[in-house]
């Protein structure tokens, strides 16, 4: 399967370290914005630099995107600005990473997998992208509509809220 976003980048023209740009087409846009249940993606781009280590190959760069969220309350649109630092390293599919979990810090970077004979930089930062939306964005009359419906905020609904309640009863309010 092609990912709606594909900027493959050959190994083997990868020497020293390069930066590049890329920027999603507007038909790309549509298909990433359906992949990740976005009302709309109007922008996507990024630059990187792209350099080879003993690791694999590492990408480090910033992306930039405009969209436009669901709320999951309302399904009201909720405008989305993202300017994100990235860092991915590329591996052969066939590299043992261990079978050991391992703990990463926030500077370590993602791992992708690669074929041995290209990267593909658009689908890195199309994963990046989706790892960067709110996966329950909400707007700003969620919280009263959830109320009308008789949703308890989750202060309400905790173990606190609860003892609040007994408190209420006990005191006869």
């Amino acid at each position: 399967m092609t990912p709606e976003f594909s900027r493959p980048y050959k190994l083997d023209s990868l020497g020293q370290p390069r930066t590049v740009e890329i920027r999603a087409e507007a038909d790309e846009c549509a298909a990433l914005a359906q992949r990740f249940g976005l009302q709309s993606l109007a922008a996507l781009s990024a630059r990187a630099t792209l350099s080879t280590s003993p690791e694999g190959i590492d990408v480090a760069g910033h992306m930039t995107a405009s969209a436009v969220q669901s709320c999951v309350v309302t399904g009201d649109p909720i405008p989305v600005q993202i300017d994100q630092d990235f860092a991915v390293r590329f591996v052969a599919e066939d590299t043992d990473l261990g079978v050991e979990e391992i703990e990463l810090s926030a500077e370590d970077c993602d791992i992708m997998e690669h074929d041995g004979q290209n990267i593909d930089l658009g689908e890195a930062v199309s994963q990046t992208l989706g790892l960067a939306l709110d996966p329950y964005p909400r707007s700003a009359n969620a919280e009263a509509r959830l109320r009308e419906a008789g949703v308890k905020s989750e202060e309400e609904a905790g173990p606190f809220g609860a003892l609040a309640a007994l408190k209420d009863k006990l005191q006869g309010k």
